[in-house]
């Protein structure tokens, strides 16, 4: 792509400070179209006589170093005889912090041609080289992690931009969604905290930025820092962004005044205002919330309001941190694509929105980055350069992306193709295992993050008590089922690695008869390790209980906890667990005014002290993976695995006593499901409508039913 033109780059560019690339046009007839071609080493943000060029925030997108996306924006409406197109770059993913194997160079870099189709069937393409200027942009600063600076009174003389030669080859068609503004929020409330600093509340954890608007003098500052959390004084609090100063600044013109920032983001509830010229008022500001276009497919509704702030954090966590990437948290220093967090959660993803594209995306990018033994990096694009995150190893469930992930986007999506172009990442992965592990059909001796943070091991450890081993040779063992059913789908061949599986789970039983955390036996249940079902749930149900019916779980017993409850016949004291509004639950974070997903379960405690500012993040999605238990077992939708996609469905709602009702929609691509139930009396009404051909159990009953809409 783009093989006529040439990267170009300021002669003097400096980290964080970013240019602008400017042409003028020059039409010699009437114009039947025009189509820009672009792309960037940094963000860009392109106009046209002023005016934004497409919708696309933060292009052209957080991808592996070894592509770069294109964009394609027709163009045609905006141009006239001596249109200015100018293009703002800065260092964004490529080149900014977050990209902690970004070069010790700053070649902020722009790549574009502008294609003109004449009226009179002539046509002409500009493309970038030497002839372009390019200046010191306003924005005197933008980076991702520190925020920006915007001086309205800066001007800079343009100069000829630097030919710059780089490889074209990495330049491909754009393959994700396009990063763009969803909606707009307004504060809820403006006041002064106990220590003097006055402090804008939105009311919502959201990722995105803010759009300011005022009359000022030339010179005056606006300044704002942005946090998520208040202290329990109600003091502004942000030492949980680390390193991430979460900065913006504005150098007023004389007169009217209105700005939003270009190539920043933020996570944030609440603004400190720094400085601001005239007293502040709700016209002054408000926040744009800013995500992947992806399209709300997923609802859930019940009859208590604690469950459905639940619901809501669980939608708000997972656009919060569904910005072109799958991120842990959309706040802090870090902000990456950790594969742990995207395995667990990315079936209740996948109903709540949908994700096909995007994750298809991202595991182009996984495929990428897969090092050449077979590993998969810790975060996707890989981008860490710490030491311990750049040993060329896998960690269990981090590693389990490369399969679980693929799998998931072909019940939900039947995306045979998916399957078909990660297949050989997923032999690749279970090759390293293979490679590295110390038992032939274990995974052991190898470092892991176990079943992180969970609550069984001591106070402030990041990883619980539950065996490494165990966790790792449990998830080999589902990989590899994952691994040889996927292969019979392709049509290749299957068997060997059914008997390979088969060969893991005999060891895994012979050398871990007897799981001891709720971690261990919900995975021992849930994955079918198990031969006495009934005592290891019995087990799982008494550690519970003894627990006064709280979890213990971490990361990776949590999103099958509830499963493995309900598949052994203690249904109700998964909804103890759900409905559970004491420390540790789901609903505790609701009861302490969350509104996003916390990453610890006690991110906040009752005393409103915080875990920790080294790792404490208010928007981790990961525990937000129990809707895939609502969608599935309490309303009772299930996919069919022999056909996928919804195709076909299976409909078992389970109801409880404990909720007046419960429903759920899920919108495929094949029409819209609902399952709903509620109780009057001592009878449970059940509504189902199903678009396709499905069996529906109500009280153990089969019924085999048509598209339409029933009633039981």
């Amino acid at each position: 792509m783009l093989d006529n033109t040439k990267w170009i780059i300021h002669p003097q560019n400096k980290l964080h400070e970013p240019v602008t690339f400017i042409k003028r046009l020059e039409l010699s007839n009437k114009v039947k179209r025009a189509t820009l071609k672009i792309t960037s080493l940094g963000c860009y943000y392109a106009t046209i006589d002023g005016e934004r060029v497409g919708d696309f925030i933060l292009a052209p997108g957080f991808t592996s170093r070894k592509r770069v996306q294109c964009q394609s924006y027709d163009v045609t409406k905006m141009l006239k005889q001596g249109s200015i197109l100018e293009v703002t770059v800065g260092d964004g993913w490529y080149l900014g912090k977050i990209n902690f194997n970004a070069p010790k160079t700053d070649k902020k870099a722009l790549i574009a041609e502008l294609e003109i189709v004449y009226k009179d069937g002539t046509h002409c393409l500009i493309t970038t080289d030497q002839d372009w200027l390019v200046k010191k942009d306003k924005l005197r600063f933008a980076e991702l992690y520190d925020g920006e600076i915007y001086d309205a009174l800066f001007e800079d003389t343009p100069v000829n931009a630097q030919v710059y030669k780089h490889d074209k080859t990495l330049i491909v068609k754009q393959q994700g969604e396009y990063i763009k503004e969803q909606e707009t929020l307004t504060p809820v409330s403006i006041f002064t905290a106990p220590n003097g600093d006055t402090i804008v509340d939105f009311g919502q954890n959201l990722t995105g930025y803010f759009e300011i608007e005022l009359n000022a003098s030339a010179g005056d500052r606006v300044a704002f820092t942005v946090c998520e959390e208040l202290d329990k004084n109600g003091n502004f609090y942000n030492e949980n962004y680390r390193d991430a100063r979460a900065c913006f600044e504005y150098i007023c013109k004389d007169g009217y005044n209105k700005y939003k920032p270009r190539l920043a983001f933020w996570g944030f509830r609440y603004m400190r205002i720094d400085s601001f010229p005239v007293q502040i008022t709700k016209d002054n500001i408000r926040a744009i919330v800013v995500h992947s276009s992806i399209k709300r497919t997923g609802y859930l509704d019940s009859s208590s309001p604690l469950l459905n702030k639940l619901f809501s954090n669980i939608i708000w966590g997972q656009r919060g941190n569904f910005l072109d990437i799958p991120t842990d948290c959309p706040q802090r220093d870090e902000r990456q694509g950790w594969t742990g967090d995207a395995t667990v959660f990315c079936k209740t993803a996948s109903y709540n929105f949908d994700v096909e594209r995007f994750f298809e995306k991202w595991l182009t990018d996984m495929s990428l980055d897969q090092g050449k033994t077979g590993y998969i990096p810790h975060v996707i694009p890989q981008t860490l350069a710490w030491d311990w995150a750049t040993a060329e190893t896998s960690g269990a469930v981090w590693g389990d992306s490369a399969t679980i992930i693929p799998y998931q986007m072909y019940l939900t999506y039947a995306s045979k193709h998916i399957l078909k172009s990660q297949y050989p990442t997923m032999c690749r992965y279970i090759g390293y295992i293979e490679s590295v592990t110390t038992d032939k059909y274990l995974w052991t001796g190898c470092g892991q993050f176990g079943d992180w943070l969970a609550l069984d091991a001591h106070e402030g450890s990041y990883r619980g008590a539950s065996s490494d081993d165990f966790i790792a040779s449990v998830f080999y063992y589902n990989s590899v089922c994952i691994l040889a059913r996927t292969a019979k789908i392709l049509g290749k061949g299957y068997k060997r690695h059914e008997a390979k599986a088969q060969k893991i789970l005999s060891k895994i039983r012979a050398t871990f008869p007897e799981p001891k955390t709720q971690t261990e036996c919900t995975l021992s249940l849930y994955f079918g390790i198990t031969e006495d079902k009934p005592t290891i749930a019995k087990r799982l149900a008494d550690m519970i209980i003894e627990n006064d019916t709280r979890l213990k779980t971490g990361f990776v017993g949590t999103p099958f906890l509830l499963h493995a409850l309900s598949q052994n016949g203690y249904t109700e004291l998964a909804y103890e667990l759900l409905l559970q509004e004491k420390f540790p639950s789901w609903l505790y974070s609701v009861k302490q005014g969350a509104t996003t997903i916390w990453e610890h379960w006690d991110g906040k405690n009752e005393k409103g002290e915080f875990w920790s500012r080294d790792m404490n993040s208010f928007n981790h999605y990961a525990y937000g993976s129990v809707a895939d238990w609502v969608y599935e077992v309490a309303c009772g939708i299930h996919t069919v695995e022999s056909a996928p996609g919804f195709e076909r469905v299976l409909i078992s709602p389970t109801p409880t006593k404990k909720l007046a009702h419960l429903n759920a929609k899920l919108q495929t691509r094949h029409g819209t499901i609902i399952s709903k139930w509620y109780n009057e009396g001592e009878k449970t009404h059940y509504e189902i409508t199903t678009p396709v051909p499905a069996t529906i159990i109500i009280d153990g009953k089969v019924y085999e039913k048509e598209e339409g809409t029933y009633h039981f």
